[in-house]
């Protein structure tokens, strides 16, 4: 088994204070790295007391990642600090859920803001200061995780605002995997399925799953996306839950028609859509429910998590 060892490398975390985020930056602090520890709460201090109380290395920062000013004083103090930067964790997000007819302007604009303009801001600068240093002639070695969601597959009727930003973030991620390879930066997507201050709502009346599904099963996947043991890995979006983790494919073609005349009208559209190959489809809509659904066995009959080989849906 390969050994991953994040040892002398440097790694900013945001949304770190509580949830995922601390549970991240614990976990890559535990594998060796030194870690920015970023929250706009306080308790981004009590994450950092955690870590130095077990031998690590880490600070806190404060910063509101979407403002592109105040992320590249984050980049930048951990690279003062600590002399370098090898992982960016973008965690920090918010939810404001509500119906796409009630929801206010300030409702979608918050959102939008936290999580895709936050996840774009910390890797402007990043991967502005990786492209730098490989130019320069140092070899660069940089990993991005982002977090997604699901909702980017499912799109919930009650969170237009959510779904949204994280499908931006997967597409964000893709395009810096694909625009920063040359510069030794990789970047993947998680879809994390946790017990988190933002999500207990959704367990309120189900502490049994909360238990299961908290932060530190998905933690370690980070931390091996953080690591070389992942170097070819890049441009990727996993989904994570409890013991069970997936990789997406990219969406298939699933029906083509060509226009008869070489020219369609709305006359031919109807009647090409009307074939059972283009009305199965239709019918379904474009939401990924099924792969969402995919982790409804996750649980065995007793409550206990299904153990054994890795099972693909």
């Amino acid at each position: 088994m390969t050994a991953v060892d994040l040892a002398g490398q440097v790694a900013i975390v945001t949304g770190a204070g509580r949830g995922l985020g601390r549970a991240e930056a614990l976990a890559l602090a535990a594998a060796g790295a030194r870690v920015v520890v970023n929250d706009v709460d306080t308790a981004a201090e009590e994450v950092v007391d955690e870590i130095v109380a077990a031998g690590g290395e880490a600070i806190a920062d404060h910063a509101d990642v979407a403002d592109l000013g105040a992320a590249g004083a984050l980049v930048d103090g951990a690279v003062r600090r600590f002399g370098r930067l090898d992982v960016l964790v973008n965690n920090a997000g918010i939810v404001r859920d509500r119906m796409v007819f009630t929801m206010s302007e300030r409702e979608w604009d918050d959102v939008l803001r936290v999580h895709l303009r936050g996840h774009f801001c910390t890797t402007r600068w990043a991967t502005a200061h990786w492209r730098a240093e490989a130019k320069a002639g140092r070899k660069v070695r940089a990993s991005i995780v982002n977090t997604a969601s699901e909702a980017f597959l499912n799109a919930p009727a009650g969170q237009p605002n959510y779904a949204a930003a994280k499908a931006g973030i997967v597409a964000l991620t893709v395009s810096t995997a694909k625009g920063c390879a040359a510069y030794g930066v990789r970047a993947n997507a998680i879809c994390p399925r946790a017990a988190t201050a933002m999500t207990s709502p959704i367990f309120a009346d189900r502490p049994e799953d909360a238990q299961r599904l908290s932060p530190g099963h998905v933690a370690p996947l980070v931390v091996y996306l953080a690591s070389d043991a992942s170097a070819p890995v890049s441009g990727n979006v996993f989904i994570s839950y409890g013991p069970r983790v997936g990789v997406l494919a990219p969406p298939v073609l699933a029906a083509t028609a060509d226009a008869a005349a070489g020219r369609w009208t709305p006359e031919a559209f109807a009647a090409a859509f009307a074939e059972p190959a283009f009305a199965d489809r239709l019918s379904q809509g474009y939401a990924a429910d099924d792969v969402v659904a995919a982790a409804a066995d996750l649980w065995g009959p007793t409550g206990e998590a299904r153990r054994g080989r890795p099972s693909v849906h």
